[in-house]
């Protein structure tokens, strides 16, 4: 049984077929070719783009030159009314100040600090689940803000502005295109962006939200009441370069990515392993066998989920929460005997390197112990990209392989997940990998 992935387009479609797929949906816009291929160019009367899935181009753009290509601007424009000049967006001498006040909240012995909030939110969505049929990714997107809350702000969901936060941003989530007009033509600076009017308000009004948190955490620091949360640990550490910290507005880009890359992409992720383990009973049990360990709050359970680990990851390589990734040539290049052009795009894309014929054993096929053969671990090192890689790589990634596989395991220790034969998910690109009608299972309580 092969899990589902989208159908893919014919080679040769015209240029305004193509944007009209793409803004539909960019994975099903592109064709089966791209499988196979080491690398591909597109033309269109504006610009170049190049998807690389060879190895050693991929390290090239993301490991060992990356201040020689930097995001692109033109992905970023259609999420720049939410997340301003965030970390997520920013290139340059401004990304690495970003970096440099960010990365130690994130560190490795973080992570054993805000275990107690996972374990909390963890414990939250367990009472949650609901008996019979339901769809899923409502179900992990609570879970995943609510860990982001409780980490972030040390607050539960119910909390008012965090719960009135979460449901602006999953209106937000479904009117927002993965790109917008400016990804396919290269419009001058002075020209307006055209958003979406319902986009642009709810990007305000979830903007708005998170100011309220970021004034309140501001007055418990001055007042000295303030929770040893990762708000408080950003919002106090000083850049060792100039000693400045965030401003207020700085800190409010900064935690709109912070909900967008940790909620939006751990609800993704978990909610198609929790489909994967439906699809796959055995495997199912074994997660659910491990995570009767998940009995105490205590950061040392996570050496018992090995299981459950290696299916998060494996969930991560067949469903990537960001199936794309555009960089941009600062200079003219030459990459597999063809000139790459400066300006030129560089697309870099999980969806395609996790599922690449010529690298994967089964590509399509779901199987966690594939990290443990020979062609596993070569794909891990060379072809496994879900949260980027070198200097970029996502600063939550340790976090998001804790909550992912702690949840995961939680919700099935009590809950036996089963699929619905009638209900197939397909899966669509909006700002992540999600279910094109929502991912439905059947619930049921387990039997002990």
């Amino acid at each position: 049984m092969i899990p589902p992935k989208p159908a893919s387009r014919p080679d040769r479609v015209s240029l305004w077929r193509y944007m009209q797929l793409f803004r539909r949906d960019i994975l099903s816009a592109q064709p089966a070719r791209l499988y196979r291929a080491w690398m591909a160019e597109f033309r269109t009367p504006f610009f170049r783009s190049y998807l690389m899935n060879q190895p050693d181009l991929v390290k090239t753009v993301l490991k060992d030159r990356p201040d020689d290509f930097p995001k692109s601007d033109r992905i970023g424009e259609g999420l720049r009314p939410l997340l301003g000049n965030s970390v997520f967006l920013t290139n340059g001498e401004t990304w690495k100040r970003q970096r440099r006040i960010i990365d130690p909240a994130f560190e490795g012995g973080r992570l054993r600090e805000t275990f107690p909030a996972m374990w909390a939110a963890s414990e939250a969505a367990a009472a949650r689940l609901p008996d019979g049929v339901t769809e899923i990714e409502e179900q992990t997107s609570h879970a995943a803000a609510d860990v982001i809350f409780r980490t972030l702000f040390s607050i539960p969901i119910e909390n008012e502005l965090a719960s009135a936060v979460f449901h602006e941003f999953r209106a937000y989530q479904r009117s927002q295109p993965i790109l917008n007009l400016a990804a396919f033509v290269p419009l001058p600076r002075w020209m307006p962006r055209l958003f979406r009017r319902d986009t642009r308000a709810s990007a305000a009004r979830i903007r708005a939200l998170i100011t309220q948190l970021v004034a309140q955490r501001a007055d418990e620091i001055a007042q000295g009441t303030a929770p040893d949360d990762l708000a408080t640990k950003i919002m106090t550490t000083a850049d060792p370069e100039t000693g400045d910290t965030f401003s207020a507005e700085e800190m409010v880009d900064q935690v709109a990515i912070f909900f967008l890359a940790g909620h939006e992409t751990s609800a993704s992720a978990l909610a198609w392993a929790l489909y994967l383990l439906a699809l796959y009973p055995d495997w199912q049990a074994k997660v659910a066998s491990e995570a009767q360990a998940l009995q105490d709050c205590d950061f040392g359970v996570m050496s018992k989920l090995p299981v459950t680990r290696e299916v998060f990851r494996e969930t991560l390589r067949l469903y990537p929460p960001v199936p794309m990734m555009v960089r941009e040539a600062t200079c003219p290049e030459r990459f597999r005997d063809r000139d790459v052009r400066k300006g030129s795009q560089l697309v870099l894309s999980p969806w395609h390197l996790h599922r690449h014929t010529r690298l994967w054993d089964r590509p399509d096929d779901f199987d966690p112990a594939r990290w443990h053969t020979e062609n596993g671990k070569t794909c891990q090192r060379d072809a496994f990209i879900p949260f980027s890689a070198g200097a970029r790589v996502c600063t939550g990634a340790g976090f998001a392989m804790v909550e992912g596989p702690l949840i995961l395991a939680r919700l099935l220790r009590d809950t036996e997940v089963t699929v619905v034969p009638e209900r197939v998910p397909v899966p669509v690109a909006h700002l992540t990998v999600r279910a094109q009608d929502g991912i439905w299972l059947n619930l049921r309580k387990r039997q002990r």
